[in-house]
């Protein structure tokens, strides 16, 4: 039976019906499940995987031992009729995620404790220990604040400064969950040691209300108390011999053995302010938590044994953090990357120049203006980012300077722009709703639907766009597509083809994006520019086809093609969302670190363990669909040009 399903087109800005299948969603999400090495499932009451334990139960013959009961722990039943005979004497869970207690495993042992399990029951893992450390990072502060920024112009230098508003602002609630080992030591000063912050044991009863722990220190050195940086350790037996520890190398006991992981990396989170801190001067680190979130605040004096330190949740209230992410904050804040807009602008702006900005939440508006524009219009199309660029322009006495204009540049009439016409039309471009890198490709839709209001020999900056690839191998971020196989000596195949079926939908098969700063990898080919689009130019009426072949190097295992966009904004000035630089002799990549490129796995995934050779060129045909904006994609990876193709599609 098949279904229609709507879906917001993020390329053309349109909503689309489809046709799928009934259990699209299913296979969507276990095909998901396999790009994580470890299921993504939150609730664990997922029918399909319920029936691929029975499977799996069964075919390893423990069909009289193990019961699948296919509900969530909270709907269980104990008792003659019920789902369990009689209350466990053991508990056995894994309800972790990064944050420890995000998925809800408070709530989820408390009530356990209260009606599944005996009294003196044991749990597995037994004990839980939450890690924090203080750290100065102007690196990791600008994902959560707005820092002024410095424009040199003819008139001398401007600045842009934050409303104060967004400058008091304790931020977005959530965790920025992160590959903390990638960051560099040079980015971020230590101000404290590991401060153990509070343990859960799981083999008592547990509680889901909010509390607080408190821990006293003393700062290693003088600084601004910004980020904390926090991760956990499990003990699985009372004794604590088994351990699991998700630490960073610096804090691990054996870093040459770390388990790389993707389901559980390490947590920043942000102070609501900066604080000064002085060397030896004693401190109190807070920690705060509700039923699925942590927080920190960083208090003078130590609260008393029994005394509660009030602090809400931090919550939003200046509309950034709802339409910045944490990257688009370092993007944003980026003074190299402005510098490079600035230096474009000025060799295309005119005394007498009429600006149109398209982009969501941009500040090239507030540039143009300062550069010298005559008079500069900014569309934003959602209430979060036109009441966030008020605030912006009025900090920086521009509110009767820019116009902003509340709607969809696609419904842009000539009112709207008080009958003058526009001779630059300016976008990053950046919009909300991208995931993939292609799907900035809005600009060139929305630069057709308002050609009508473009004066004659009206420049477009980006004046182009060019699609780039490159073959790699990862350092580990195979792993997450890599069939499990035999996990300790229990047969899970049932799994791996159930995942493997599910990646035939075509959802499962699109690209996914990857913040590849955070996943190190090595280019076994030449970058090579697959396809190019002129924004001077109307969106075509037919495809945009492309193909060829890229050559391998470097010795390796072709685990991916990594894909990324470029954009001209003049002939001499370019930026790019992937590569920022030629590789290394061993093929090392500097990738953008606000940006996430699209990674599209070959099949099957190589593991290291693997021999080298096999295929020594990677051939491809690409076509850009202007009627969907979608771009499809067909790899052929062999030693000649005229293997089989291997049916992959990028959308």
């Amino acid at each position: 039976m098949k279904i229609f399903c709507s879906r917001a087109n993020p390329t053309t800005g349109s909503v689309e019906w489809l046709e799928e299948d009934e259990h699209y969603d299913y296979h969507q999400e276990i095909a998901r499940s396999s790009y994580a090495d470890m299921l993504h499932d939150k609730d664990r009451v997922f029918k399909p995987m319920a029936d691929a334990a029975v499977k799996i139960v069964e075919k390893n013959g423990f069909s009289d031992k193990i019961l699948v009961i296919n509900k969530h722990s909270t709907e269980v039943t104990v008792g003659p009729e019920g789902d369990m005979p009689c209350r466990a004497n053991i508990l056995v869970t894994e309800l972790f995620d990064t944050e420890l207690i995000g998925e809800g495993a408070l709530p989820s042992y408390e009530h356990a404790h209260r009606h599944l399990v005996e009294e003196n029951c044991e749990a597995v893992p037994h004990r839980a220990t939450i890690y924090a450390q203080l750290v100065e990072s102007r690196r990791m502060w600008s994902w959560n604040k707005l820092f002024p920024i410095h424009l040199q112009t003819s008139l001398g230098e401007q600045v842009i400064v934050p409303p104060v508003d967004l400058e008091n602002c304790p931020g977005a609630p959530s965790v920025c969950d992160i590959q903390l080992n990638q960051v560099s030591p040079a980015d971020f000063t230590v101000l404290s040691d590991v401060l153990p912050m509070f343990s859960i044991d799981f083999s008592k009863q547990v509680s889901s209300s909010a509390a607080c722990h408190s821990r006293q220190f003393e700062p290693l050195t003088s600084g601004r108390a910004q980020v904390v940086l926090s991760w956990w350790d499990i003990e699985m037996d009372p004794e604590g011999k088994i351990r699991c520890t998700t630490a960073p190398f610096w804090a691990h006991s054996d870093p040459e053995e770390m388990q790389w992981r993707d389901h559980w990396m390490q947590c920043v989170y942000f102070l609501p302010q900066e604080e000064p801190v002085v060397q030896g001067s004693a401190l109190c680190l807070v920690a705060h938590h509700d039923d699925y979130c942590v927080w920190y605040s960083l208090q003078r004096t130590s609260p008393e044994k029994n005394e509660r330190v009030h602090q809400m949740r931090p919550v939003c209230d200046c509309q950034a953090h709802l339409l910045w992410n944490r990257p688009r904050f370092g993007e944003i804040n980026d003074q190299d990357r402005t510098d490079r807009y600035i230096q474009a602008l000025s060799t295309v702006l005119k005394p007498d120049s009429v600006c149109l900005c398209v982009s969501d939440g941009s500040l090239l508006s507030v540039l143009a203006h300062h550069l010298g524009v005559e008079q500069v219009f900014t569309v934003e199309s959602s209430a979060a980012s036109h009441k966030l660029l008020r605030k912006i322009f009025k900090a920086n006495h521009l509110e009767d300077k820019i116009n902003i204009i509340e709607k969809r540049p696609e419904l842009l009439t000539s009112e709207d722009l008080k009958s003058r016409k526009v001779s630059l039309l300016l976008g990053e471009p950046f919009f909300t709703t991208s995931l993939l890198p292609w799907h900035s490709l809005y600009f060139w839709y929305v630069r057709t639907a308002v050609d009508q209001h473009l004066g004659p020999g009206a420049v477009v900056m980006p004046q182009a766009a060019s699609l780039h690839a490159v073959v790699v191998e990862f350092r580990d971020l195979w792993r997450i597509r890599s069939p499990c196989g035999d996990c300790e000596g229990f047969d899970v195949h049932i799994m791996d083809d159930m995942i493997k079926r599910a990646l035939d939908f075509r959802e499962s098969r699109e690209a996914e994006p990857h913040p590849l700063w955070e996943y190190p990898c090595r280019s076994l080919s030449e970058p090579r520019q697959i396809l190019a689009f002129d924004f001077r130019q109307l969106v075509p009426p037919r495809p945009l086809c492309a193909e060829g072949t890229m050559e391998l190097r470097r010795p390796g295992r072709s685990h991916a093609a990594v894909l990324w966009m470029e954009y001209h904004l003049t002939p001499e000035c370019t930026l790019s969302t992937g590569l920022l630089e030629p590789a290394d002799p061993e093929g090392g990549c500097c990738w953008n670190p606000h940006c996430k490129q699209a990674v599209y796995f070959f099949s099957p995934v190589l593991d290291p363990r693997a021999p080298l050779g096999g295929p020594q060129m990677v051939s491809y045909v690409v076509e850009f669909h202007p009627g969907t904006g979608d771009i499809t994609m067909e790899f052929r990876l062999a030693d000649t040009p005229d293997s089989p193709l291997l049916g992959n599609k990028v959308a």
